[in-house]
């Protein structure tokens, strides 16, 4: 059996790319799973949503005793699903701070994210996003905030506070230079108040495998333009991979860097592959590049330790992702459309997991109540 480092996710790792994990149970977390996936599949943090959780907590019986304990405090579910997700997160912080400590903060980030429906609320995300951070008081904690018109602002002003931020729900390449811009700011405002800007860690959660579906299933209803499907998701994350490198270079990072900023690293999201036409790693094997991080379902995972074929990718093809913007719009797919529909439908997607964890574990309360 290949050592981690000589496995294909090892070989991933070493072209600067992170590999984390997009799964988060108690079960794992204390069971041993989570470490030896941190031991032999490279992987050195983790992200969670409401829709992992909606998961995790209906699934075995890893939450009953907590939750037979706390019906006895309250029979309000929202709280006892808050109490639920910040221990596992807190746990999970725990166990891959070795990994914070050893990468001197790069990696070993755990991620948990504020109620979806606050997605357009600006104010009341960034009081949700401060809140956790100071329930969870971990140093490796990263606080989702989806990347909405309104979150763009509690995002800045999170940073500005020196809040740790995994931006998700990033669709659009338009999206991606303002989330960028929001944390540069936010750097910018931290600094001018005196705050350490070294302190403060940020992802931009560049979702891939959804793009393909949407504009795949347009290409089909237009029909007669199978030679571009299959392609936008790579070649958005292509182009959003360029303007990190124009954001984070020159005059203006220069100064923060030198006060001790680092970079808001591209995160691929959404990676595990939708059409079984493509082949399983496609999300994987195309998008590795220097200073990036890719966060993937457990079965992706095992197929690229299987079967990947690792090789720094993501500065290939840059001329051909640009024209194939404008081949998609010549066929009759709206770019702009799609992503704010897929913008629109994962907020809606996550608020619906949300309820209905919390709805079940009303459930599971009552019942407990009532024997």
């Amino acid at each position: 059996m290949a050592s981690s480092a000589d496995a294909p996710l090892g070989r991933l790792s070493a072209y600067g790319q992170s590999v984390w994990i997009d799964f988060l149970s108690r079960g794992s977390i204390r069971g041993g799973h989570m470490q030896s996936l941190i031991d032999d599949d490279s992987v050195v943090g983790a992200t969670s949503n409401p829709t992992i959780f909606q998961k995790a907590m209906s699934e075995g019986e890893a939450y009953e005793e907590e939750l037979l304990a706390l019906a006895h405090e309250t029979h309000d579910a929202n709280e006892i699903f808050w109490h639920l997700a910040q221990r596992d997160v807190s746990d999970a912080c725990d166990l891959f701070r070795g990994v914070w400590d050893r990468t001197k903060g790069r990696d070993g980030y755990v991620s948990i994210e504020v109620d979806p429906r606050l997605a357009y609320e600006t104010l009341i995300s960034f009081r949700e996003a401060m809140r956790l951070r100071a329930e969870i008081d971990k140093p490796n904690l990263l606080v989702k905030i989806p990347a909405t018109k309104p979150g763009l602002a509690a995002i800045e002003d999170a940073i500005a506070k020196g809040c740790s931020i995994n931006v998700t729900l990033i669709f659009s390449l338009q999206r991606y230079a303002e989330v960028a811009e929001s944390y540069v700011r936010g750097l910018e405002r931290l600094v001018a108040e005196g705050g350490d800007p070294g302190k403060v860690a940020s992802v931009a959660s560049f979702f891939v495998s959804r793009i393909d579906t949407e504009a795949d299933r347009r290409l089909d209803e237009l029909g007669g333009h199978d030679h571009l499907k299959g392609r936008l998701a790579i070649a958005n994350a292509k182009l959003a991979y360029e303007h990190y490198g124009e954001v984070f270079t020159g005059p203006r990072w220069d100064y923060l860097a030198g006060k001790g900023a680092t970079p808001q690293r591209v995160l691929w999201a959404s990676t595990s592959t939708k059409n079984p036409a493509y082949r399983d790693t496609l999300y994987v094997d195309e998008l590795i590049g220097k200073d990036t991080v890719n966060t993937m379902p457990e079965e992706t995972v095992v197929a690229y330790q299987d079967h990947g074929e690792p090789a720094p990718r993501l500065h290939d093809g840059l001329e051909e992702a640009h024209a194939l913007f404008d081949q998609l719009a010549q066929a009759g797919v709206d770019y702009d459309d799609v992503t704010e529909t897929l913008e629109r439908e994962g907020v809606e997607k996550f608020s619906a997991s949300f309820a209905e964890a919390v709805a079940s574990l009303g459930d599971r309360i009552n019942a407990l109540a009532t024997a």
